[in-house]
């Protein structure tokens, strides 16, 4: 993008018509539609603009089966201009992930496993040798502008017989980098009213609409005391939805009794890319449209509300004078079978497809 690209007549999410001037990487100019001036114009009518997406839970090293996908086959080929790798590398690989960041088209920002081993294994909290705090606090020093977090995944087949000393531990590292925990919940032990007591502000709770025994909601729907103790003191909640850890079902609870989500992400790899449930983060923000949530309350999860998580109020805006960092999109009111982790299907009355993205000076479009 050497020239003045223009973006005719795009639409944000609150539905006023601009164009968008882009000079070298940069957005040059915000004008009235019809009125900007440059040497090439992409008539973008009928399509959406935001800040690029933050998908805030993927997993993106490519060697750790199951879960691993490349970079960007799940970044900007998808309509996302930046990724956060939820744990993928502990301390031993987080070079390499920081690496593959760097040859990447998409931004890549990571949460570090506190096991030492990441995901090599999937029962990676097990042994507690595995954490080992000299080895994740030179990695947090060493990688500041990639890690932004630790992630403790405290769930039975993770841990095993470690039960809830993970998450001490977890603790403990986080006093000592200054950096938050990202909590992955799942099937007990240990039981989740011991879990989320642990979780101070800031910190993040992913998969919290899961419709496993062990979730946030009673038989009834309603949010346990821990969850709405939690959210009371400033922890956030993400969606996470991933194989099998989002339900329609808990997402209609939540969203009845007010416990909203703070971000949406996918937890995608390549094998629920490709096969399902996850798809692809338009698809799950498309299930957050046919729960009633309007397109603004949606797009806002994954650009402003998790740039404000991340530190980051650029990647959240759009504004003169800043890199350009885009996502583009249509809604469709083409109707839609959408699947939850559970096989439960909705059908949608609205679906988003994205259409291409400005990162990094280049205009890919789809």
């Amino acid at each position: 993008m050497e020239q003045t690209t223009v973006l005719r007549q795009v639409k944000l999410v609150s539905g006023e018509e601009i164009d968008i001037v882009i000079t070298k990487g940069i957005l040059a100019g915000i004008t009235a539609a019809g009125e900007g001036k440059g040497d090439a114009v992409w008539n973008g009518r009928g399509t959406y603009v935001s800040s690029g997406w933050i998908d805030m839970h993927v997993h993106a090293f490519p060697e750790f089966d199951p879960y691993g996908d490349d970079i960007d086959e799940i970044g900007v080929k998808q309509g996302v201009t930046t990724i956060v790798d939820a744990g993928s590398c502990g301390a031993d690989r987080i070079a390499d992930l920081a690496a593959s960041g760097r040859a990447a088209k998409t931004n890549l920002l990571a949460f570090m496993n506190i096991s030492r081993i990441g995901l090599q294994r999937v029962d990676e909290l097990s042994r507690l040798e595995w954490i080992d705090r000299g080895k994740a606090i030179e990695a947090a020093q060493t990688y500041p502008e990639l890690i932004v977090g630790l992630k403790a995944r405290i769930s039975r087949s993770v841990v095993k017989e470690s039960g809830l000393e993970p998450l001490r531990l977890a603790r403990g590292l986080s006093a000592d980098t200054g950096l938050p925990l990202m909590v992955h919940i799942g099937s007990a032990p240990p039981d989740i009213r011991d879990v989320i007591p642990l979780l101070e502000k800031g910190d993040i709770i992913t998969h919290y609409l899961n419709g496993k025994s062990n979730n946030l909601f009673d038989a009834d729907g309603r949010p346990l005391k821990v969850l709405t103790d939690a959210v009371r003191r400033g922890v956030h909640l993400d969606v996470g939805h991933g194989t099998a850890s989002f339900s329609f079902r808990v997402a209609e609870d939540a969203k009845r009794h007010g416990i909203h989500p703070d971000t949406i992400s996918t937890d995608i790899y390549r094998g629920n890319r490709l096969n399902g449930p996850v798809y692809s983060l338009a698809n799950v923000l498309s299930k957050f449209l046919s729960l009633g949530y309007s397109l603004e309350e949606t797009i806002s999860r994954v650009t402003v509300r998790a740039a404000q998580w991340l530190g980051r109020p650029e990647l959240g805006r759009i504004q003169v004078g800043d890199a350009a960092n885009l996502s583009l999109f249509t809604v469709s009111g083409d109707s839609a079978q959408l699947v939850d982790s559970e096989g439960v299907h909705r059908t949608a009355e609205q679906v988003i497809t994205t259409k291409g993205v400005v990162i990094h000076g280049e205009f890919i479009v789809f």
